[in-house]
């Protein structure tokens, strides 16, 4: 039997846990959020993390005691995921009101984030997680969730996840040892990989997002052949699998649903890929109950989710802040530049990923025409690709040095740590 469906306006009992592993999570937490303050009057950030780590540490079952008792919805992929979870997350207070609500919506989306995200609200019933691609084994084993969003698949932090496969079969492995009980998928049916993994689901709701990233599934996950392309469909010509039918789909700006009926989104965040994260939130709030009105009305709320897309100001320069980890990632963020300045921020720590041949697969040459200053500690190996891409640019290593003395506004495309040095730089952090 197919999942229940969800109604959130019956809020859920709290999990009681026995009155010893209760006292251990109290005073794991009490030492985390020790850490987390010292983390923060440090300024090295808003402590989640380490309020996280402390608490798992001295409490490793932690997150199998907070997830119980809480109607769950997780999102993953590469791409998109702290976007779509604040999106969700802004939908479900729409309907039922920010008091019953805890999401980790702001990049801390491993065990000790998620449970570091649990632990400061024991007494809210309905749990947001933006969920880390490696943990979605754990949380689907654990918590149970009653929806489960999957974005896509690209190539990210290739020393870490250099096959991205890997990472759809402990997807795909999780579903099927749910079986009947697990979680309603809300699924990117425009991604080969990410089809293969959720079609052993016991109900997947299909979101055809309209992807122009295809360079990441070009073969066919269930056997390698090579996919073909009919009308903007893929197809496995020796097998069965093919792009399913979606009942959820990206029109231009707005979204169809299963009805027929085209919705008008008016984000406030940019871009067509943000459409599509849209579009797979709003799928994931319809089996959460919420009807697309009231779900829209909230999603119109979020701006600059954990400080994508912000403006901030160092010194006498105004920027906006663009968040790219990957080719995909790249690719949808240059055409949103429009300074005649543009600040490429590049490092290779271990969030970013140490391996940075990835710059070749991203097509810098739309920059001609433009200044680019490229900076960070990976600036020269930038320099190179943009030297080939024949586009003018000077090398700022420097970060706060390449922010400084601009007249007029930038945009800043940066990954990861970079680009949150740059909050912190710029006030947001």
């Amino acid at each position: 039997m197919a999942a229940m469906a969800v109604d959130l306006s019956i809020p859920r009992s709290p999990h009681r846990l026995p009155a010893l592993v209760k006292a251990r999570l109290a005073l794991a937490l009490a030492a985390g959020s020790l850490a987390g303050a010292a983390s923060r009057l440090a300024r090295r950030g808003s402590g989640a993390s380490i309020r996280g780590q402390l608490l798992m540490k001295v409490a490793p079952d932690a997150l199998a005691n907070l997830l119980p008792g809480r109607t769950i919805a997780t999102v993953s992929g590469t791409n998109g995921k702290t976007t779509t979870t604040h999106l969700l997350t802004a939908a479900v207070r729409s309907a039922i009101g920010p008091g019953r609500v805890v999401t980790n919506a702001d990049g801390a989306n491993l065990h000790y984030g998620i449970a570091s995200a649990l632990a400061v609200a024991p007494g809210r019933d309905v749990a947001i997680l933006e969920t880390d691609e490696r943990v979605v084994p754990d949380v689907v084993r654990l918590g149970k969730p009653a929806v489960l969003v999957l974005l896509n698949f690209s190539r990210d932090q290739m020393d870490r996840n250099h096959e991205i496969k890997a990472l759809g079969r402990g997807w795909r492995d999780a579903l099927v040892r749910a079986g009947e009980t697990g979680p309603v998928v809300v699924a990117n049916a425009a991604d080969p990989l990410v089809v293969w993994a959720a079609r052993s689901a016991p109900k997947v709701v299909w979101v055809d997002t309209a992807t122009a990233w295809t360079q990441d599934f070009s073969l066919c996950p269930e056997c390698g052949t090579m996919l073909t392309r009919t009308d903007g469909h893929w197809a496995c010509p020796t097998g069965d699998l093919v792009q399913p039918e979606a009942t959820w789909r990206v029109d231009g700006d707005a979204v169809v649903d299963p009805d027929g009926t085209r919705w008008e989104l008016g984000l406030q965040v940019p871009g067509a890929f943000n459409v599509s994260n849209a579009a797979c939130a709003l799928a994931a709030a319809a089996e959460l109950g919420i009807d697309p009105e009231t779900a829209i009305r909230g999603m119109r709320g979020v701006t600059s989710p954990a400080g994508r897309y912000a403006t901030a100001h160092f010194g006498s320069t105004t920027a906006r802040l663009l968040l790219a980890k990957n080719p995909a990632g790249w690719a949808e963020a240059l055409p949103l530049t429009t300074t005649d300045t543009i600040v490429l921020a590049i490092d290779s720590a271990a969030a970013d990923g140490r391996d940075v041949s990835w710059l070749w697969d991203v097509e810098y040459e739309q920059l001609a025409g433009r200044h680019v200053i490229a900076t960070g500690p990976r600036a020269q190996d930038l320099s190179v690709r943009l030297l080939y891409a024949e586009v003018e640019h000077s090398v700022v290593p420097d970060l706060a040095t390449a922010m400084a003395g601009h007249a007029d506004p930038v945009d800043v495309v940066a990954t990861y740590t970079p680009f949150q040095r740059l909050r912190k730089l710029g006030g947001l952090a």
